[in-house]
């Protein structure tokens, strides 16, 4: 592919060796989140939401458990003002919730953020400028010194202006840009806003480090993180936070090194969405938490609720195999995969272990709302017998005795493969009792009689067409004498091979399947009949006369 000449490395590495964070293995406590949905992930939607979607999309933020909330740039337009005086003057904002605002470091832009936030319980004023050296030479033209000056006399503004409004007003700052920003002069600008504010721990102030558009490694970042984090003022009463891109696809990655570095905060959207190819996805970055054993402090047990929601408001769409949350993320149908999975579904039904193992699914479906008999294993051509034999055990309770799940398996892959269609549980079933216990009749017994006299002797109604025939014969058994009876009628050289029976319900209306397979003289492949019944001998009997059944020509 041409074109790669043109492009080189625009970020720069700390003046220090910065890898404490190769040390750590795993994150042990949640961050603070913060949802950007509002403003980020608004202002990437081709149609940004109305005033009451926004107001339904914030309800469902709180319900998640969110603390901290980007509301939006309520000086940017109309609609972004009046969302927040609505979330005010409607007391929509629960006491233990945060909302952000953003606002670029302008003195007419911010007084009017001030003006927005007025009256908000608790809120954090967002403030931002460019520090690249790209931004500093092509769009502002000016000096490091310079650019510096303006997130000082932004910083000085918002404390100003704090004292004015009503509320309980909290500081964050964010260097654009940051990848493209000299990390001294980064930490250098951020200083100098600390040293306006002069954070105290009560009163914490906010650093907020965006990988504005995503051209380093997520270990680049990381180093980076680890050098500011070791080098800001203030350090014990800062919040050092990260807003993480996804221009790279690593951010989930990159947040999650960023906090082994040093940082306490995440910024991100519900799904990732934000503009270009979005902002850190929470959902995913929270469940990997919680796939390791630590509280995200976020609810997600809804998740399908959350999902079908967010599409409703934003006219978004979460992928199939979004992680996590998507229709597919949690189903196997590959044959090997959903052996693997069935077999350790059991393990851990029985209680053998402690923990969560179970092959190929990180957590359990469960915990998002899902469940095991409609979302872990599904049919199609790819299936193998162990993922049948699972839907079949799952949603009906037929469990295929094990010589007879290869031949079930197969069937059903041949009619997925024919029909170039997945199989419902549905459509499993009726495929099954096609094959199985709805067998064409030649011949029917409709009933049987029995007596003890040196074994049993059974006296067996066979009946083919309007023509019934008694037939009685000898056996060990009752199943054995209706089998001899059967044989002695036909003339059939065939042989009982195989027999298992269960119950289909622990109720006292118990309904009883059996499952008989028989061979014909020089071949050993079983041929299989299924039937159900309340009365244990009865069913056997069906099940035998649907096997004879498939012999007879």
């Amino acid at each position: 592919m041409k074109g790669f000449e043109k492009y080189q490395k625009s970020y720069f590495m700390p003046p220090a060796e910065c890898y404490d964070w190769v040390k750590k293995d795993a994150i042990d406590k949640a961050p603070v989140w913060c949802s950007v949905d509002l403003r980020d992930g608004n202002q990437a939607l081709i149609e940004p939401m109305g005033l009451e979607q926004k107001v339904a999309f914030f309800k469902m933020l709180v319900k998640i458990g969110f603390k901290e909330i980007e509301v939006g740039f309520p000086a940017a337009s109309e609609t972004e003002y009046n969302f927040l005086r609505t979330l005010i003057e409607r007391k929509l904002i629960p006491a233990d919730v945060t909302v952000q605002v953003l606002t670029q470091a302008r003195e007419h832009i911010i007084r009017k953020t001030f003006e927005a936030v007025d009256g908000a319980p608790n809120a954090i004023v967002h403030v931002y400028n460019s520090t690249s050296v790209a931004q500093r030479e092509q769009v502002f033209c000016k000096s490091k010194e310079e650019v510096k000056q303006i997130a000082v006399d932004g910083a000085k503004l918002l404390k100003e202006l704090a004292g004015e409004v009503k509320g309980n007003i909290r500081f964050e700052y964010s260097p654009e840009s940051f990848h493209g920003t000299e990390m001294e002069y980064a930490v250098d600008v951020c200083n100098a806003v600390l040293d306006i504010w002069k954070p105290e721990k009560d009163a914490k102030a906010v650093v907020n480090i965006p990988s504005t558009v995503e051209n380093a490694m997520p270990h680049v970042f990381a180093s980076q993180i680890e050098y500011v984090h070791k080098n800001l003022n203030y350090r014990d009463n800062v919040v050092l936070s990260l807003h993480p891109h996804n221009d790279r696809g690593t951010g989930v990655a990159t947040a999650e090194l960023g906090i082994l570095a040093g940082a306490d905060r995440l910024e991100g959207t519900l799904f990732g969405n934000g503009e270009r190819t979005g902002n850190l996805d929470i959902v995913t970055t929270a469940m990997n938490l919680h796939s390791h054993g630590v509280d995200s402090k976020l609810d997600f047990t809804n998740m399908q609720e959350i999902a079908d929601m967010y599409e409703e408001l934003t006219d978004m769409k979460v992928s199939m195999r979004q992680p996590y949350a998507g229709e597919l993320v949690f189903t196997a149908f590959s044959g090997s995969h959903q052996d693997a999975i069935s077999k350790g579904m059991a393990y851990h039904d029985e209680g053998k272990s402690k923990y969560w193992t179970v092959p190929y699914l990180p957590i359990d479906p469960k915990d998002v709302g899902r469940t095991y008999d409609s979302d872990v294993i599904r049919i199609n051509s790819q299936s193998g017998k162990g993922g049948v034999a699972y839907v079949l055990k799952q949603n009906f309770g037929i469990v295929l005795p094990d010589k007879m799940r290869e031949e079930v398996g197969y069937l059903m892959k041949g009619v997925s493969d024919h029909e170039h269609a997945e199989l419902s549980p549905d459509d499993m079933l009726k495929i099954f009792r096609k094959n199985y216990s709805m067998v064409k009749h030649k011949f029917d017994v409709p009933e049987c009689h029995f007596k003890q006299e040196n074994g049993i002797i059974a006296s067996v109604s066979i009946k083919e067409g309007d023509k019934v025939t008694v037939v009685e014969a000898k056996g060990n058994g009752r199943l054995n004498a209706v089998n001899n009876a059967i044989r002695k009628h036909f003339g059939n050289v065939y042989h009982l091979a195989e027999y298992e029976e269960h119950s289909l319900s622990r109720n006292s209306n118990a309904v009883a399947i059996c499952y008989v397979g028989i061979t014909m003289d020089n071949d050993e492949k079983l041929i299989w009949g299924v039937a159900t019944d309340e009365d244990i001998i009865t069913a056997s009997v069906h099940a035998l006369v649907n096997a004879v059944n498939k012999t007879i020509k």
